[in-house]
């Protein structure tokens, strides 16, 4: 994982910008975006960023010291949302035995809606990949912190998983960027 710093160590304004308060604040936006491109549920991403940055506040003495606890605290919530996302298929395959489908899926009428269901209809390390990368505009270094994988690994589910939403939105490959 990360290094820590000692707290005692940092000069006052560090310590400052280390406050569980003062991450929260920076963080927060990013995060429940970051669930929400993964979840497709706005309600659902404010949970999951809830639910992350409680597990980050119980174990703030140490995330609190990490280099970048940003990067924890994601990993956390892209983890929650694989999970949340399981529990909803399991849900509407539940309901699907009762009622008719399109009773129970409500339309989305975001203009990127399509892209998003492309997105998590991806094996779920893909989805989380793109997700970072396109949502955040983050790095492969910072994907592969966030996740805790090497940046190698992030490539390959990168490359994948553009080559999966390309089939699956149609796009051929001279239109990929």
């Amino acid at each position: 994982m990360a290094a820590e710093i000692p707290l005692d160590d940092q000069p006052q304004p560090l310590r400052e910008l280390r406050s569980f308060d003062g991450f929260y604040r920076r963080e927060y936006r990013e995060v429940v975006g970051l669930a929400y491109a993964l979840s497709g549920s706005r309600i659902a991403a404010e949970d999951i960023a809830q639910d992350a940055f409680v597990a980050a506040h119980k174990r703030w003495e140490q995330v609190g010291r990490y280099d970048q606890p940003g990067a924890w605290v994601r990993r956390v919530a892209a983890n929650l949302a694989v999970s949340a996302f399981r529990t909803r298929v399991r849900e509407a395959g539940a309901l699907a035995r009762l009622k008719p489908r399109s009773s129970y899926l409500p339309p989305m009428p975001d203009e990127d809606a399509e892209f998003w269901k492309a997105v998590r209809s991806l094996p779920h390390r893909q989805a989380q990949v793109i997700a970072l990368h396109y949502l955040e505009d983050r790095p492969v270094a910072d994907i592969a912190e966030i996740l805790g994988c090497a940046e190698a690994t992030v490539r390959v589910h990168l490359h994948k998983g553009r080559a999966g939403l390309a089939r699956r939105l149609g796009i051929s490959p001279e239109e990929q960027p």
